[in-house]
C-alpha cells in the first residue's frame, strides 16, 4: 500500500474498479468472512506496518488505515467497496516502494485469510470506538508482564502475536554480568537494544541477544531499534536491584 495515502480520486477510482471486479470472481460479495480470524491475521500479519485503531495497531511504514478511507466512507462509499480496495491491495500492492525503499509484498495473506483481513479492515476502518464482543478479546494485548533475570539471563520475548511491544513491558535484574535476550516467534523483525550497554541483532523467528554488565540501582530503557517500531510503543524499563 505503500507509505503516503492515497489521493482521493485515486483512491475513489480503485473503489469503484475494485468491487465489480472482484464480485464477477466470486469476490466480496460473496463471500463470508470471518472477521474475528482477519483481526488476528492483520495484528500478525500488517499490524507492524500500518495503524488502525480498533486492532491497536500503530505501524508507520504503511498508510495509517484509518485516514486512508475515511474522505471516501463520508463521501458515501459503503464498507463492501472499502472491502474490495483492501482484498485487491493485499493481493496486487503498489509496485513501487516507500520513500524508506520498503515495498509491501504481494499476497502477505490469501485465499479466505485475504477475505477474512479484508472484512475486517472494512468493517472497523475509520470508525470511533473500541471492538466488543468476540473482537475485544481476539487479540491479547502485549506488554503487561514483568521478565525477571535467571541464572545470569534475562528474557524478554517479542509479542509472537506480530504487536509491536514486547509481551514484557518492565524487567528486573541483579547487578553484574548479565545476557540480554529477545526470543521472536512472530515473522517480523525485531531487536533489543540498551543504549551504552548493547544491541541485539535483528532477528524474525529466532533470538536477539548482547552481553552487559549492569549497575546496581539504575533503571535502563529496553527497546527495539527497527525503524517506527520504538514510536509504536516497542520499548520496556530495566530495573536493576
Amino acid at each position: 500500500m505503500g507509505k503516503r495515502i492515497m489521493p482521493r480520486a485515486a483512491l475513489c477510482a480503485a473503489i469503484v474498479a475494485a468491487v465489480p471486479a472482484l464480485s464477477a470472481c466470486g469476490g466480496v460479495k460473496d463471500q463470508q468472512a470471518d472477521v474475528v480470524a482477519g483481526k488476528q491475521l492483520f495484528v500478525k500479519k500488517c499490524g507492524a506496518c500500518h495503524t488502525l485503531s480498533h486492532a491497536g495497531t500503530k505501524g508507520t511504514t504503511g498508510p495509517n488505515l484509518d485516514e486512508a478511507f475515511q474522505q471516501s466512507l463520508q463521501e458515501g462509499f459503503g464498507e463492501t467497496a472499502v472491502r474490495g480496495v483492501v482484498y485487491k491491495q493485499i493481493l496486487y500492492p503498489n509496485r513501487l516502494p516507500n520513500a524508506q525503499g520498503i515495498k509491501m509484498p504481494s499476497k502477505l495473506v490469501s485465499g479466505e485469510d485475504a477475505h477474512d483481513v479484508a472484512a475486517y479492515v472494512a468493517s472497523v476502518t475509520a470508525k470511533p470506538g473500541k471492538d466488543t464482543g468476540r473482537l475485544a478479546t481476539a487479540v491479547q494485548a502485549a506488554g503487561g508482564g514483568t521478565a525477571v533475570e535467571k541464572d545470569g539471563t534475562l528474557s524478554i520475548p517479542a509479542d509472537p502475536n506480530g504487536q509491536l511491544a514486547y509481551e514484557d513491558a518492565k524487567a528486573t535484574a541483579t547487578a553484574g554480568p548479565v545476557t540480554i535476550e529477545m526470543p521472536n516467534k512472530s515473522g517480523i523483525g525485531h531487536d533489543i537494544v540498551i543504549d551504552g550497554l548493547g544491541k541485539g541483532e535483528v532477528v524474525s523467528d529466532g533470538t536477539s541477544s548482547f552481553k552487559a554488565t549492569l549497575e546496581a540501582g539504575k533503571t535502563y530503557t529496553y527497546y527495539c531499534s527497527v525503524p517506527g517500531h520504538r514510536q509504536a510503543g516497542m520499548q520496556g524499563t530495566l530495573t536493576v536491584k
